[in-house]
């Protein structure tokens, strides 16, 4: 990889982290595709699950304070559940109809959103945790998690700090599930890659430490319209 090429990444990991600071989500999806251009898919997710934990432990360090104790525990825990079985099934069921399932998804929250006119989930059990199974498999089905479990969150009605705050520490359950299975299964992948693993890292922490404080500043009018634009380009890059 040559200097510019390092210089991008790394730039885009800082525009990664800022974004998945005020959206919960971003990382995954703005890197992943960039990292395909050099590496295998399999690699690129691989090695990018080890700057995705450093930003989102730090994500959480910053927001720990405003998780919604009843949707973590409900919904985080379930999405975190139904996104390792997602996962594990992903070989088997996943496939272009689904995926264009899911971006349509997610373009219909997205609009919703950006229109005012989203439908709002009651604040129950039942709806956490069925929201949170569901919206886990079909991301782990497809290898975007953050997206969809940020489009159910909108649905309950949390303030912006609490949303990327509970979005963050489900993420941070399911990281702490596949990191060592990452690391066990392309571990000399990640060590040959060394150099690039440390740049993704400090970019999307710096990206992380510049981005949290803007959520204090955006009206939630806006804010919940940024997060359903955020829906909208990720939905239309999965059905492309």
């Amino acid at each position: 990889m040559t200097t510019l090429n390092e210089i991008l990444v790394a730039t885009a990991a800082v525009l990664a982290g800022a974004v998945a600071a005020v959206s919960g989500f971003g990382i995954g999806s703005l890197l992943t595709p960039l990292l395909m251009l050099w590496m295998p898919p399999a690699h690129a997710v691989a090695l990018l699950a080890i700057p995705h934990a450093a930003a989102t432990a730090v994500r959480w360090l910053r927001l720990r304070e405003a998780v919604h104790g009843p949707t973590f525990r409900q919904f985080g825990v379930a999405s975190a559940i139904g996104g390792l079985g997602g996962a594990v099934l992903q070989s088997r069921l996943a496939g272009p109809a689904l995926t264009i399932v899911l971006g349509s998804l997610l373009i219909v929250a997205g609009t919703t959103e950006m229109l005012g006119r989203r439908v709002p989930l009651p604040r129950t059990s039942f709806w956490r945790l069925a929201g949170g199974v569901l919206s886990g498999f079909f991301g782990g089905l497809v290898g975007n998690q953050g997206g969809i479990r940020s489009a159910a969150l909108l649905g309950f009605d949390l303030s912006p700090r609490q949303l990327v705050a509970t979005a963050t520490a489900s993420a941070l359950l399911v990281d702490a599930a596949r990191l060592p299975i990452y690391v066990g299964l392309f571990g000399g992948v990640i060590a040959d890659a060394g150099r690039l693993c440390f740049l993704l890292t400090a970019g999307v922490i710096l990206g992380t430490f510049a981005g949290v404080p803007l959520l204090g500043r955006i009206p939630e009018s806006l804010y919940r319209r940024l997060v359903g634009a955020l829906l909208l380009v990720l939905g239309g890059v999965l059905l492309l």
